[in-house]
């Protein structure tokens, strides 16, 4: 019997399949160049693909697509505890500190893009049962929706504590 000699990018263009399939990646990654990391996905069905940055990533720098690449784990090899490598996950947050080209991205050095960003005028809204107090305020430090931050009224200079809402304003008091 004679086998039939397979191309190479057909074997890599299999072998990536074969990947995105058992790593339940998205449909965007890219395939890889290096040959070796692709023929450890054909070779380990269950092998695990992650996310690591592809180049310096600096703090306050919103983290997106293009500035990540897939690698597949080498077998045996396991992701540590509480690191993001996920593209939902990813897209979107914000670096809180350097992350380095090829190591993992822990979850605490992510965050929320700023909802309301420090200094910045909002809509601040009191609401107690049937009544609502609304005012505008100037936020002291930037936040996240949930984030609990301060602000001052504009008209009487008084510090208030609220929180941020979906859509920037901030809710004070009870509710």
């Amino acid at each position: 019997m004679m086998a039939m000699p397979v191309s190479c990018s057909a074997l890599r263009r299999t072998a990536l399949v074969l990947a995105l399939v058992a790593g339940g990646m998205p449909a965007f990654a890219q395939e890889t160049a290096n040959q070796s990391a692709t023929r450890i996905a054909s070779n380990q069905a269950a092998g695990e693909v992650v996310l690591i940055p592809n180049r310096v990533i600096y703090p306050g720098e919103t983290i997106e697509l293009a500035a990540l690449k897939q690698v597949t784990l080498v077998p045996g090899k396991h992701k540590p505890d509480a690191v993001a490598t996920r593209a939902e996950e990813l897209q979107g947050k914000v670096a809180k500190r350097t992350l380095l080209p090829g190591r993992y991205i822990p979850a605490t050095a992510l965050r929320e893009a700023w909802l309301v960003e420090q200094g910045a005028a909002v809509q601040v809204f009191f609401i107690a049962g049937g009544l609502t107090i609304s005012a505008t305020a100037v936020t002291l430090q930037p936040g996240s929706a949930g984030d609990l931050v301060k602000v001052r009224n504009v008209d009487s200079g008084k510090i208030l504590s609220g929180t941020v809402m979906a859509d920037g304003t901030i809710r004070v008091g009870t509710s």
